[in-house]
């Protein structure tokens, strides 16, 4: 390390994020949920490749 390193990141602080206030988060009220009597094909191959992209992101998570 050279000289003041150590030194230079001492006063930052690491544990504040920025945060939104409740007030100004807006929410459209509406809860959308899936149904598998209402899914065409499209929905459900559109499942199968999320499922499997999951199995290739977590190989050790067997689900």
């Amino acid at each position: 390390m050279t000289r003041g390193q150590s030194r230079n990141n001492k006063h930052k602080d690491k544990a504040k994020l920025s945060q939104t206030p409740k007030q100004e988060i807006v929410s459209d009220g509406i809860d959308e949920e899936y149904s598998t009597e209402l899914a065409d094909q499209d929905d459900i191959e559109a499942q199968q490749r999320a499922a499997a992209a999951d199995r290739r992101a977590n190989p050790n998570n067997e689900a």
